[in-house]
């Protein structure tokens, strides 16, 4: 990005996304690992991600690297309250969900190019075969953008530390917004992508055979104004996604195509709905899962809050016009094992059917669900949306607004009367544009109440609904407080009730996972629930309900027994803690079937 003007940053709240087994309830026995049994991952787009240490993932303009089957993530670290350069940070994850942090991969060198007077943006690290070496590109700049240069460091490990090799203008010309494209010919050719010549002209030049230097340039194109690029290869056809040069605020990001990297490409194409500004967000990185699937992994720059800058990850899908298109969820799914991507359900609340009180009064506008949405919210006026139900744990709620102005908004949101949360609204760029943002409250188990708007002086964003996703999402390294009318959040202190989410959690396995994970869960529950403890009493009738349970869902009379041999001995142990009965199936399960 081109950007002018200081930035700071601002302290962040610790919510992050979380793994998909935290939908069978399974995730708070920490002790017992069941990836096997999900393959899948969840991912909440516009939340504040928080890595294994409960710390706010910070990671901005990043790029990711596969080494085996664990992904590394590198970006921006922008927790100082600045723009200029403080580390190159480096996470890791097995999942693309569960992110821990390790040693920075870079640092500032005084008096030179990478000072902490300096910018370093956008680092992607690529692997050299040949050379047995990690290589770092990143945009290497003055504090007014006027270096325009690239930079490039080494070392033998994905987190390093790298060592800077130097900076300089490719070819002579200006870089500024770049990435870095690994071709899979048998040469593992890379290439740089770069906004040069004042952001007018976009280039593609060759690097050398050991990624240090820039040797030829093969493509051009001009006027283009693009950056924050990326490539993703499918089928033989070059995608080059990118945004256009608007600074820190949010444009369409593009796509065009080519069936070489010598182009010629394609005319534009948007990947969003145009008015969303791809969702206020700016391309970063581009992940192919499969031929038909891939992530499209962005920015949400808030350039006054810097380090409070957002991921907005979603699916990109290719239609029959062989075109990426987004696909906008709130909570979704990744199964890396096959690519499959899937939304999580939930429950839609429309804002208008809601209770208002003081100001607030009903607008109307063709983009808003229904075509009325709820305004002057706030300062007096606010909105109550009763009959909501809850599982009686935490639960992601999606909040749809409509925010005409040039900056943000915020509003309060508090659950059955309790204390009120604050959620950011970034400007959606139009009265009828709607966008959303999540936010995770605790719901009681039944019907709840959520407020939005009371007891804020100033006015929030007008509201089009709300959606509560169905699953809860326990997250025993969630470190912030819940809020709401029902049972406290998991970390540390843990009073585990899966039965509570029973029926919602089995809906969404069957709809995605095998039969094996919707008895696993199935019979964890019914081990545990108090509503089944007589069923424990007498074990050949919880055996036969158990079989009945996996046939249904399985047929399969060998899967059957193990089954029924572990659910005796969680019988045996019915008078232990929670935790420890779950434990014991789960381990049992583990050695029966593994």
């Amino acid at each position: 990005m081109y950007k002018t003007g200081s930035v700071n940053a601002t302290s962040l709240g610790k919510i992050r996304s979380s793994n998909m087994l935290c939908k069978t309830a399974l995730l708070a026995v920490s002790v017992v690992s069941l990836s096997s049994l999900s393959g899948a991952a969840v991912i909440v787009p516009g939340a504040t991600w928080v890595d294994t240490s409960g710390n706010v993932i910070q990671a901005h303009g990043g790029g990711i690297l596969k080494v085996g089957s664990t992904w590394y993530w590198h970006g921006e670290d922008k927790a100082h309250n600045g723009g200029t350069f403080r580390a190159v940070s480096c996470y890791s994850s097995p999942d693309l969900t569960t992110w821990t942090r390790h040693n920075d991969a870079l640092t500032p060198v005084a008096g030179g190019n990478i000072s902490t007077n300096n910018l370093v943006e956008r680092p992607k690290v690529i692997y050299n075969k040949a050379n047995s070496e990690y290589v770092m590109w990143f945009h290497s700049d003055s504090s007014n953008y006027g270096a325009a240069q690239v930079g490039v460091a080494t070392a033998k490990t994905p987190c390093g530390p790298f060592s800077y090799r130097g900076s300089f203008r490719p070819l002579g010309a200006e870089s500024r917004d770049m990435g870095i494209y690994q071709d899979d010919d048998a040469a593992q050719t890379a290439y740089l992508l770069y906004a040069s010549d004042n952001n007018q002209n976009f280039k593609i030049s060759r690097l050398d055979a050991n990624y240090y230097s820039v040797v030829t340039q093969v493509s051009v194109i001009s006027k283009s104004t693009f950056e924050s690029p990326g490539i993703i290869k499918r089928n033989g056809v070059y995608h080059l996604f990118a945004s256009h040069t608007t600074g820190w605020d949010p444009n369409p990001n593009k796509v065009v195509t080519a069936s070489s990297l010598s182009g010629p490409w394609s005319a534009e194409q948007d990947i969003a709905p145009r008015a969303t500004r791809t969702y206020f967000s700016q391309n970063t990185y581009n992940l192919l899962l499969n031929q038909n699937t891939a992530i499209y992994m962005g920015d949400r720059w808030r350039p006054n809050l810097l380090g409070s800058s957002r991921y907005i990850w979603y699916p990109l899908v290719w239609g029959s016009n062989n075109l990426p298109t987004i696909v906008a969820s709130d909570v979704w799914s990744v199964n890396l094992d096959n690519g499959v991507t899937t939304a999580a359900a939930g429950t839609t609340y429309e804002a208008e059917k809601g209770s208002l009180s003081g100001n607030a009064r009903l607008l109307n506008n063709t983009g808003f669900s229904g075509g009325v949405a709820v305004g002057y919210i706030g300062n007096g006026g606010s909105v109550t949306i009763n009959n909501v139900q809850g599982i009686g744990a935490d639960q992601w709620i999606s909040l749809y607004y409509a925010n005409a102005d040039s900056g943000w908004r915020d509003t309060t949101i508090s659950v059955n009367g309790g204390t009120a949360v604050r959620v950011d609204q970034p400007n959606t760029g139009g009265g009828g544009v709607v966008l959303s943002v999540p936010v995770k409250l605790n719901l009681r188990s039944g019907t709840n109440t959520i407020t939005i708007g009371a007891g804020q002086s100033n006015y929030a964003a007008d509201l089009d609904k709300i959606i509560v996703i169905r699953v809860s999402c326990y997250d025993h390294s969630l470190s912030s407080p819940s809020v709401g009318g029902g049972s406290s959040s998991m970390p540390k202190s843990v009073k585990w009730k899966p039965y509570q989410t029973l029926d919602h959690t089995a809906e969404e396995l069957l709809e995605r996972s095998s039969a094996l994970a919707v008895t696993l869960l199935w019979t964890t529950v019914a081990a545990l629930a108090p509503e089944f403890q007589a069923g424990l009493e007498q074990t050949d009738d919880m055996q036969l309900s158990l079989a009945a349970g996996l046939r249904s869902t399985s047929n399969s009379k060998e899967a059957a027994e193990p089954i029924i041999w572990c659910s005796r001995s969680c019988a045996f142990v019915r008078s232990a803690p929670e935790s420890t009965m779950a434990i014991v199936f789960l381990a049992c399960i583990s050695m029966r079937f593994y």
